[in-house]
């Protein structure tokens, strides 16, 4: 199933207004393809799914966490502190016309503001949601040192001067965390790979 479908079909659980969930996709698939996004880009919204339907039984509400990864980039500036934030309010109103509850749009709300700090979460729908999102730092280096680069590109307007110690700051950060990853499966998975991947990232900083 591609995004497409995938965005159309989680929609159709709330409204029947086609006219209505056609503008929102093209709002995501516009924000996704904007320039400048050589990362954040809809790949990483495939990459994510693809992680996550591995995981399904473990997933209480899968349509809710499949919004929370839709929405979770949707607004996305290298030089903004509170994308996350502005994410989290497109969600809200995004959600609330198609007619979804408050609970439910909260619930969504928060797991994208998780996404901000990467702090294991007492939901366990948020940990696999923040587990798929760092997912690509525990594959093989060289797809590993892509990412580097994608993320180098999003950042082009700071000089190396700026953004070699913010990036590795960023780096140190997820090495002292007590693990990078929040649920056993991810963990098994990708750990110890990402942190061999970030330490050879901050040799070449």
């Amino acid at each position: 199933m591609n995004l497409k479908e995938r965005f159309e079909q989680l929609c159709s659980s709330f409204t029947e207004d086609k006219n209505l969930i056609s503008s929102l996709w093209k709002e995501i698939e516009t924000q996704y393809s904007g320039k400048g996004r050589y990362y954040h880009d809809l790949l990483h919204l495939e990459n994510m799914f693809r992680e996550l339907e591995e995981v399904r039984s473990h997933i209480s509400d899968f349509t809710a966490i499949s919004f929370s990864v839709f929405y979770h980039d949707v607004i996305y500036d290298a030089t903004s502190k509170s994308n996350e934030e502005k994410s989290a309010r497109k969600a809200e109103k995004r959600l609330k016309e198609m007619g979804a509850g408050n609970d439910y749009i909260e619930n969504i709300s928060t797991q994208i503001l998780a996404t901000k700090h990467h702090q294991r979460s007492d939901n366990g729908d948020t940990n696999y949601l923040l587990d798929a999102d760092l997912s690509v730092l525990g594959k093989d280096l060289r797809t590993y040192l892509d990412y580097t680069q994608k993320i180098r590109r999003e950042y082009s307007i700071y000089p190396d001067l700026l953004y070699k110690p913010g990036r590795k700051k960023v780096l140190q950060h997820f090495l002292e965390l007590e693990s990078i990853f929040k649920t056993e499966y991810f963990k098994r998975k990708y750990e110890a790979q990402a942190k061999e991947n970030i330490a050879a990232e901050i040799q070449l900083l």
